[in-house]
């Protein structure tokens, strides 16, 4: 396994071109490549969250970048998803390293899940966000 730790899987709202967080991660990233991971995907309202599930049938699917930049991407873009110093704890999501599964064979990317509970959120069958919106 690939491990390493300039990568970030994306699924969600920053895929999405008129996102100004999208657009900073486009500026200070190059698309790698598609990837996918075991767990389950929520639609949590206005954005989605993602829980990983080993032992899920299904997958969340997403795009992998990889990062200039690592340190001054993450001061940014863990604002945006909530788990800054200044945000309350416990946080909504986390930054975890996990395994991914790409037409290439398995690599370790850095991934927001999420943290808080989902029982009234709806699941995202497909996994695939960005289906789910169009």
């Amino acid at each position: 396994m690939d491990a390493k730790h300039d990568l970030l899987f994306v699924y969600g709202t920053l895929l999405f071109a008129e996102n100004q967080f999208a657009q900073y991660l486009n500026a200070h990233s190059t698309f790698y490549k598609k990837a996918r991971f075991k767990g389950k995907l929520y639609n949590i309202g206005h954005y989605p969250g993602a829980i990983l599930h080993t032992r899920a049938p299904g997958y969340v699917y997403g795009s992998i970048y990889k990062l200039d930049d690592p340190d001054e991407v993450f001061s940014n873009l863990d604002g945006y998803e909530g788990i800054s110093a200044e945000n309350p704890l416990p946080h909504e999501y986390t930054r975890e390293l996990v395994e991914m599964e790409t037409d290439e064979g398995p690599l370790t990317s850095w991934v927001y899940l999420y943290n808080w509970p989902v029982d009234e959120d709806s699941l995202i069958v497909s996994g695939d966000y960005l289906k789910f919106k169009l």
